[in-house]
């Protein structure tokens, strides 16, 4: 069983080796019972973002860690993938500046994703 800190690392070098752009990692662990991380990234078409969603699910997946759940594939436009310590949200862009999540946990530290790859 991976570390929710091994699962956020996983999910971080799937969306970076897709090119996901704006990859924001939050800690959250110590601001809501929700997960330990927040991990966002932004897709550059709906094509783009399901490939980003299923490569984290893949990577995942072949780790031992399925996601507990999906929601909002078949949309596109907001994709969030759960495995219990980690969520992943991935956005196309218009969805992510109406959303503003960074700004929702703004509490949360923000890691930087380049430590993790």
């Amino acid at each position: 069983m991976l570390s929710s800190q091994e699962i956020a690392a996983l999910a971080v070098k799937a969306l970076d080796g897709k090119q996901a752009r704006d990859i924001t990692v939050l800690k959250t662990g110590e601001i809501t019972v929700l997960a330990d991380y927040f991990i966002l990234c932004t897709g550059t078409s709906s094509t783009h973002a399901r490939t980003l969603v299923e490569e984290v699910d893949k990577a995942l997946s072949q780790a031992g860690e399925p996601p507990l759940r999906r929601e909002g594939y078949r949309g596109g436009g907001w994709t969030l993938l759960d495995f219990g310590c980690v969520v992943v949200h991935v956005f196309l862009e218009e969805t992510r500046q109406f959303y503003s999540l960074e700004r929702l946990w703004s509490d949360a530290e923000r890691i930087d994703p380049a430590s993790m790859l």
